[in-house]
């Protein structure tokens, strides 16, 4: 886990990236029922907007109230390193999921005119969407980022 707030930007911007990555994709999957080339495009051609969202969502309004929120009903600073991830972890993604959840609501009422179904279209991509989030977070993101992390930079070596 970060260290400090460098190491937490650092780690934010990879976290971001894999998580917004696999979930443009898998929400373009959901929308036209298919994997292929055309599928790869336009998750890509929609992940810059979407990743700008989602980091600044993460770092502005999501990760210190969940954080705090994990600290005090779900771990102790004294609990295994192992708890505090899966506290944390959890406690991010419920607010993201909401939050780009609307987003993907947004961005679909932009390409299809459909602004009244905005509230219908946003609450069912919630649950579609914490379905994969939360799996995908804890047993896949999560530990490839972490371990790419703590590779690229050993504990101690970003300064606060």
């Amino acid at each position: 886990m970060p260290q400090n707030k460098r190491e937490s930007l650092i780690y934010t911007i990879l976290m971001c990236f894999c998580m917004v990555f696999w979930m443009s994709m898998y929400n373009v999957f959901m929308h036209t029922g298919q994997f292929s080339i055309a599928t790869l495009q336009e998750g890509w051609m929609g992940f810059p907007f979407a990743y700008i969202f989602a980091m600044i969502c993460d770092w502005c309004i999501v990760s210190g109230p969940a954080k705090k929120f994990a600290f005090r009903f779900l771990v102790t600073p004294e609990s295994s390193v192992i708890k505090k991830v899966i506290g944390v972890s959890c406690s991010m993604v419920v607010p993201m999921v909401i939050l780009m959840s609307l987003y993907g609501g947004l961005e679909m009422c932009v390409h299809t005119g459909a602004w009244n179904r905005l509230g219908m279209i946003w609450l069912t991509n919630i649950p579609k969407n914490f379905i994969m989030a939360l799996p995908f977070q804890l047993l896949i993101a999560g530990p490839l980022v972490r371990t790419l992390f703590r590779k690229a930079f050993p504990e101690g070596k970003v300064l606060a």
